[in-house]
């Protein structure tokens, strides 16, 4: 089993918590038929595999009730870590690191995959492994800066403004980084 952060099956499906069982079985077929591996346009096997296993935990009210008790001590975890990180000193540095991590992985999607170069958040936060709750601050600054943008089903693509950025900063940022590597 890979390791990395547990999967949160009401961001799979992209509802709330609180959803209705109608709402889930209404959202698990409206995106198993976007992602079924039979579907030309948007099929993707991985996220197929990744929606029906949650809709199989979600749609189950005995193992929805268990996984609950899970997902919510999750959360509290990481609403106790964002609160211990808003407690300390704005790390400028830091937040700029990952908004050029961010640009960095939209861009090489966008050269890798130029007929399908969006990526979710979700896929995001496990390249970075930071919890989303530390990304949404840099999506909302890069999509205000018009440097990516959001599609209405969430996949972030990478702008030719944010690829001008992303080249303009890593020729700056590049020996800078070199020369530091050296002093260490």
């Amino acid at each position: 089993m890979p390791e990395g952060p547990p999967v949160d099956c009401y961001e799979v499906l992209q509802i709330s918590s609180n959803a209705e069982p109608e709402t889930i079985h209404r959202v698990y077929r409206m995106l198993a038929q976007r992602f079924h591996p039979d579907n030309q346009d948007t099929g993707n096997d991985t996220k197929f595999r990744e929606v029906n296993d949650a809709y199989h935990v979600l749609s189950d009210p005995e193992r929805r009730a268990q996984y609950d008790v899970g997902h919510q001590k999750l959360r509290q975890d990481r609403w106790r870590f964002v609160s211990k990180s808003a407690e300390a000193e704005n790390d400028f540095e830091s937040e700029q690191r990952t908004r050029l991590t961010m640009l960095e992985i939209l861009y090489t999607r966008r050269r890798a995959e130029p007929r399908e170069p969006g990526v979710y958040i979700v896929d995001i936060e496990k390249m970075i492994g930071q919890p989303r709750e530390h990304l949404e601050f840099p999506v909302w600054y890069l999509v205000q800066k018009k440097f990516i943008s959001k599609s209405d089903n969430a996949l972030l693509v990478i702008t030719a403004e944010g690829v001008e950025y992303l080249e303009q900063n890593y020729q700056v940022s590049a020996p800078a980084k070199r020369l530091r590597a050296k002093n260490d």
